[in-house]
């Protein structure tokens, strides 16, 4: 005896494309708003961690100071905090930064300083550009902001 194929209820529980579709939609649109919320707290810790390397850099150059009498010349810049400067200052203690070269700051770029300060006319300015890697725009971090 022969079976009939058409009358056998149909139960299916494989998905179709379209719910795979929706599923993989939805999947994309949280992962979207996830990414965001975490882009822009990362920004947020880039810009922690620069005023904390600013900081740091000023005790460095405060402490070469005390030892040396003076802060490092424009020309001379942050490199001293790592190696002697030319002129031979005896006095000098250092490096007065761990490594052998100034970090760049937390976009790669390098520091600023300027010596008299154009900001601080009774000292240094030192700061760095920003995100935006350009001077001025509202993003440099710098120590006559603080």
């Amino acid at each position: 005896m022969k079976k009939d194929l058409t009358m056998l209820p149909r139960h299916s529980s494989a998905f179709t494309i379209l719910e795979l579709l929706l599923v993989l939609a939805i999947l994309a649109v949280l992962a979207g708003i996830v990414a965001s919320r975490f882009s822009g707290q990362s920004q947020a810790a880039k810009v922690k961690a620069a005023k904390t390397q600013l900081t740091s850099i000023n005790l460095s150059l405060n402490r070469f100071e005390i030892d040396v009498g003076r802060y490092p010349t424009s020309s001379e810049g942050l490199r001293v905090l790592v190696e002697k400067p030319s002129d031979g200052a005896k006095a000098w203690q250092g490096p007065y930064l761990d490594g052998n070269a100034i970090p760049p700051d937390q976009w790669g770029n390098a520091w600023n300083y300027r010596m008299p300060g154009q900001h601080r006319s009774d000292g240094f300015d030192l700061w760095s550009n920003g995100p935006d890697g350009r001077e001025g725009g509202g993003d440099d971090i710098a120590n006559w902001t603080e």
